[in-house]
């Protein structure tokens, strides 16, 4: 019987802890995670130093109880650092409140909502993948393309949840057979293989990278443009600057046109634009 170990992980409230599982259901892969959206857990694979666990994280109010399968130290020491960082559970909430106030835009957002995080991701390589899959299309058919991969090519993990396929297993799958298992276009299919075989060769996508190189390194994959690599600061490299401008939602709430628009309005709120991101992507969503 495989040995399990659940620690507890506080942090300072307070915690949207609705909209964090709602927004990482939204993106949950089929067959790789479990959300519990009235429990407010999630169920997914990590990867740990004795090899992929099963990680349950459930929201409390004042802490994150996260199990995991395995009672190796150094598993539960790195599986603590990623669920820290996917949950932002290291902010001070008055950090934004301070920041971000009085401002005329964010200000009645972050008093409605002042537990907001950014929701990253516990795996960059996963994260660039899936979000090469949802490139101009739905969140639902973005996690049905996800799910189709998993099953296509994931392998049985613990708790019978099936591992999302390593980089260089999609690297080294014909691009036919990819595509015929997706159901993407040629183009797409070719951007994941891109991706896959960029992160097999050593692109590493975490929050300890160096933000500027590993944004050339991604803008210079074909079918990568500087909305996928913004996306990706934001989800997966934990660069609370970053700031998808051109991103339509964010057009659209900010009522203007162009990212340089975007860019313009956005000026005052850095260095944490990334927080401006997610209350003007929230407040359109939940508005």
């Amino acid at each position: 019987m495989t040995a399990s170990t659940t620690i507890e992980l506080p942090f300072s409230p307070p915690y949207e802890r609705e909209k964090a599982i709602a927004l990482i259901a939204a993106h949950a892969v089929p067959g790789s995670e479990r959300v519990d959206l009235q429990g407010l857990s999630v169920t997914r694979i990590m990867g740990a130093p004795s090899g992929p666990v099963a990680v349950r994280v459930e929201l409390g109010t004042r802490s994150v109880t996260t199990t995991i399968s395995s009672g190796e130290p150094s598993d539960v020491e790195a599986v603590a650092s990623l669920v820290r960082a996917w949950l932002d559970l290291d902010l001070d909430p008055s950090t934004i409140t301070d920041a971000f106030g009085r401002d005329p835009i964010l200000g009645p957002m972050v008093t409605a909502r002042p537990g907001l995080r950014v929701i990253g991701h516990p795996d960059g390589y996963e994260a660039a993948i899936t979000t090469v899959l949802g490139q101009q299309v739905s969140l639902l058919s973005a996690r049905t393309f996800s799910g189709r991969l998993v099953a296509a090519f994931g392998e049985p993990g613990p708790d019978s949840l099936l591992l999302f396929p390593r980089p260089n297993v999609l690297a080294s799958v014909s691009t036919d057979e990819l595509q015929r298992a997706i159901g993407l276009t040629g183009a797409r299919t070719r951007t994941l293989q891109a991706v896959a075989r960029a992160c097999a060769e050593g692109l590493t996508l975490t929050p300890t990278v160096d933000l500027v190189e590993t944004r050339a390194s991604l803008l210079s994959i074909v079918g990568v443009g500087p909305w996928t690599a913004d996306y990706l600061a934001v989800r997966a490299l934990g660069d609370r600057d970053a700031y998808p401008a051109g991103d339509l939602v964010l057009r659209r709430a900010l009522g203007v046109s162009t990212a340089g628009e975007a860019e313009r309005i956005a000026e005052p709120w850095r260095p944490l634009r990334s927080y401006a991101l997610i209350h003007i992507w929230t407040s359109a969503a939940f508005s």
